[in-house]
């Protein structure tokens, strides 16, 4: 694999004409951006681009006054010298390895992804991504849809699809989005008329979704005009034909500009009884695998084995990015499969933790972590 070498990248404001330089840590590729030209979202956030082997360099390294959220990476600017390390004479050892080991850190911060739109007392999508302890919000549920049915979304409590109540969303969607949060329209659900007939009824649901809550036109958006990040799979009935299709079809509006994120919600037994087939396509990005109901795969109190062989089995076979280990948010959120914090920060999570695709941790829902605080409880150590 050859070496990363220092290269002008493609300017993203007019001002910026600095040359940007390639650090590889832990064999992760970070492109730093000149102060200029970061993204106005997420201004102190380096952009992942590919995985390679680099030279040494020297790194001087100094923080940002705001970069104070978890996860957010110091700006970092690298000169190369050759084959040998060196340290600019104004920077201590001390703050070098300092700086390193909140590189190391924040390199490994997971992310917590939660399902909002099923009980009206959950508070709103926008306070739901104000509290901060949110990476992805799954927005619950569009259970109708395929076999040339209308497509209905069910939001519960929270708006009336009927009378397009659900419109103003769009400006808490946007609101989110604007935080960095990734929210994405859930499909399926536990309960619903939902299932797909063929390959071409595949291609008409995916126009649908992509016309009426991606980058595409209709006068009838649901939701409004914000443009979703993605479509989440929670598939746990009709049949498991065609999702793989579904996926393909997706991913393929990739091509038209913003990416379309997949994410799917799959039981722990492996492989999936609805998506197993799907998720072997490596077209999704983001697999919370759902350890609860499953008494065969889910932590039971001072037994951690069944779980961590089912996530080994997950994370080893499923060519997804990032795997997220699925959890009730409170002992009511579901039959079976809650996890106290204390159990989860002290015993799961590092088991887990370890693998290259560990992603964060996923919680049904919104409503019960508001009736637990699990999330704040355990985001520092997500």
């Amino acid at each position: 694999m050859e070496s990363c070498r220092p290269k002008q990248l493609k300017q993203r404001s007019q001002n910026s004409g600095q040359w940007t330089w390639e650090l590889t840590f832990k064999q992760i590729l970070y492109v730093i951006p000149p102060l200029s030209s970061v993204d106005p979202i997420n201004p102190n956030k380096p952009v992942i681009v590919e995985a390679c082997l680099s030279p040494i360099y020297i790194l001087e390294l100094f923080t940002i006054p705001q970069a104070s959220k978890k996860g957010v990476l110091p700006i970092i600017s690298v000169s190369r010298v050759g084959s040998k390390m060196a340290l600019s004479p104004a920077r201590p050892v001390a703050f070098f390895c300092s700086m390193i080991l909140l590189l190391l850190v924040n390199v490994d911060a997971g992310g917590i992804a939660v399902y909002w739109g099923q009980n009206g007392n959950e508070g709103t999508l926008a306070e739901t991504c104000a509290t901060g302890n949110y990476d992805f919000v799954n927005i619950a549920f569009l259970p109708t849809f395929g076999n040339g049915q209308t497509p209905m979304i069910n939001l519960a409590g929270h708006c009336d699809p009927y009378s397009n109540g659900c419109t103003g969303l769009s400006s808490d969607i946007k609101s989110c989005q604007a935080k960095g949060i990734k929210v994405m329209l859930s499909i399926g659900g536990g309960a619903g008329s939902y299932y797909l007939t063929s390959a071409e009824d595949a291609r008409q649901v995916a126009i649908y979704l992509w016309n009426n809550f991606l980058g595409g036109t209709s006068s009838s958006r649901p939701l409004g005009d914000a443009v979703l990040d993605g479509i989440d799979f929670d598939i746990e009935g009709g049949t498991n034909q065609h999702w793989d299709d579904l996926a393909r079809y997706l991913s393929g509006y990739s091509n038209r500009g913003k990416k379309v994120y997949l994410t799917a919600a799959p039981q722990c037994p492996f492989p999936d009884a609805w998506v197993g087939g799907a998720l072997k396509t490596g077209l999704f990005d983001f697999v919370w695998v759902q350890f609860y109901n499953n008494p065969p795969c889910q932590y039971a109190s001072g037994s951690i084995g069944n779980l961590e062989d089912a996530w080994k089995q997950w994370t080893t076979d499923i060519p997804a990015t990032k795997i997220f280990l699925g959890l009730p948010a409170a002992p009511t959120a579901a039959g079976s499969g809650f996890i106290p914090v204390a159990d989860l920060t002290s015993t799961v999570l590092p088991a887990i933790k370890g693998s290259a695709k560990y992603g964060g941790v996923m919680l049904w829902s919104k409503y019960y972590d508001d009736q637990t605080g699990y999330s704040s409880s355990i985001k520092n150590n997500v």
